[in-house]
């Protein structure tokens, strides 16, 4: 649950009853986390030293749901000059360690990101006779922030979320998300390490299934040149009832060269996808997608999914072959270069502890395999070969409903079990499978009617008897009984 009041910081002393960093009882009455923070918001708003806060009235730290412990909310005037609006400019307080004590992040030392590294940000339109910030971002980033500390996945600018809803709850087309730099906000040296500022930027679907066919810092430079759309200081307007494509059509073209020269950036999602060994009969259950031992079903080890992990993060390198890290590799840090995350998106499914030591699973050459999506999955199997596989990278389903994973390569990628003399190789329930140009781009032929959903009829077979290859786009209820 939570509370609108005003204040910049906790109550005890509060943002407005004075800054006293030198004074010797300001660790217990201003955590210096949160310090650094409230001085960068003091730097932009001077005017404003008790905005309107919404705060957690239970504490993550002690056992409350919402771990983000305050949102500031600032009334930005905007500046005419370069066109940019007036409107609120939301900041969260918590991805980012506040106090230092181990209560919520491992104090790691100053050099490094403090807790997450990041906080978020928002700049929403201010409407005409509106006294007051909407708090409906507040719960917004509330969302994301539960989505970090659940799955560990932080974002970076660039990143873009499927939301698929509207952002406020309305009838808006504003219903998924890109994230950048904020455009006045500074990195802040706390004591507790670096802290910088991620946007949230409101878009529509069109524009969101634009950041994912290319890629987000593209879109978000395109949303900058148009006013009614985020203007400079990319600002969402919860009422814009058009995309950039159709205020200027213009832009599509730009996107679609993009798309030719550079790419998708996109290596991978989360996904209602299952694959099927056809090169054994479908009672042997030692070969097929669930292998079982027992009434217990095989499941990805801990090792393979720190390595879909670092897939998802990696293979945008334009210079250099891109690579998929050894089975043996440990997790390593880094950001989510390239993967959006969904509502539900986790790496990491409930139990994917191993059951079968790792070492035990065999690496299997598969004669034939039977592919399954959703429609939603199955609609990004164009960007997954056009985008990704033609520019010599590489592109992973992972199954939100298992610990099924599904690995496109192309022949430029190095460090996979797939080979073009075995191109299909499983392990345990991860599959990889390399696809030559030549056969990717008999694919993107026969799968052009993925590209148009309105006239898309479920179930949806495709084959290639040759490749000993089946593709099926089914409903989604299919993926929602486990016995599928």
């Amino acid at each position: 649950m939570e509370g609108v009041r005003p204040g910049g910081g906790p109550p005890a002393g509060g943002p407005g009853s004075g800054s006293g960093s030198g004074s010797g009882s300001f660790p217990s009455l201003f955590p210096p986390g949160l310090h650094g923070i409230y001085g960068e918001c003091r730097r932009l708003y001077p005017d404003q030293p008790n905005p309107l806060q919404v705060t957690a009235i239970l504490k993550y730290w002690l056992g409350g749901p919402d771990p983000l412990d305050y949102v500031s909310m600032y009334r930005n005037l905007g500046n005419p000059a370069l066109n940019v609006p007036e409107h609120w400019h939301y900041v969260s307080f918590g991805l980012s360690d506040l106090y230092g004590d181990n209560r919520v992040h491992e104090f790691t030392g100053t050099d490094g990101p403090s807790g997450f590294g990041f906080e978020l940000t928002f700049r929403l339109k201010r409407e005409t006779g509106e006294s007051a910030p909407p708090t409906w971002p507040a719960e917004l980033m509330q969302g994301l922030a539960r989505y970090v500390f659940q799955s560990e996945n932080t974002f970076c600018s660039g990143d873009h979320v499927s939301w698929h809803s509207p952002l406020d709850n309305s009838e808006s087309r504003i219903q998924h998300m890109l994230l950048t730099e904020d455009p006045q906000m500074q990195p802040v040296q706390t004591p507790f390490g670096v802290v910088t500022f991620l946007q949230i930027v409101g878009v529509c679907t069109e524009e969101l299934h634009a950041a994912q066919q290319w890629n987000g810092q593209g879109i978000l430079e395109l949303l900058r040149t148009v006013p009614v759309a985020g203007g400079p200081w990319l600002i969402t307007d919860m009422r814009r009832g058009e995309t950039i494509f159709e205020i200027d059509p213009h832009l599509q073209e730009r996107v679609d060269k993009g798309i030719e020269t550079d790419g998708s950036n996109l290596s991978g999602v989360s996904a209602k996808c299952a694959w099927d060994d056809l090169s054994r009969p479908p009672e042997d259950d030692e070969d097929s997608r669930s292998i079982c031992i027992g009434t217990q079903p095989r499941r990805l080890s801990g090792k393979d999914t720190e390595q879909i992990r670092e897939t998802l993060r990696r293979g945008l390198e334009i210079n250099s072959k891109p690579v998929l890290p050894p089975i043996s590799a440990q997790r390593q840090n880094g950001l989510n270069l390239d993967r959006a995350p969904s509502r539900k998106d986790s790496l990491e499914s409930e139990s994917s502890a191993a059951i079968i030591p790792h070492e035990l699973i065999r690496t299997r050459q598969l004669e034939s395999v039977h592919l399954k999506f959703n429609q939603e999955s199955g609609a990004l199997i164009p960007l997954c070969l056009r985008g990704r596989l033609l520019h010599g990278r590489h592109f992973t389903y992972k199954s939100i409903t298992g610990d099924t994973a599904i690995t496109f390569v192309s022949t430029g990628v190095e460090g996979a079990f797939a080979t073009e003399e075995h191109p299909y190789a499983a392990h345990g329930p991860w599959l990889q499978i390399l696809l030559t140009e030549e056969f990717v781009e008999r694919m993107l032929e026969d799968l052009e009617d993925l590209n148009s959903p309105e006239e898309f009829k479920l179930p949806k077979e495709y084959s290639w008897p040759e490749k000993k290859l089946k593709v099926s786009i089914l409903p989604d209820a299919v993926f929602d009984n486990p016995l599928h």
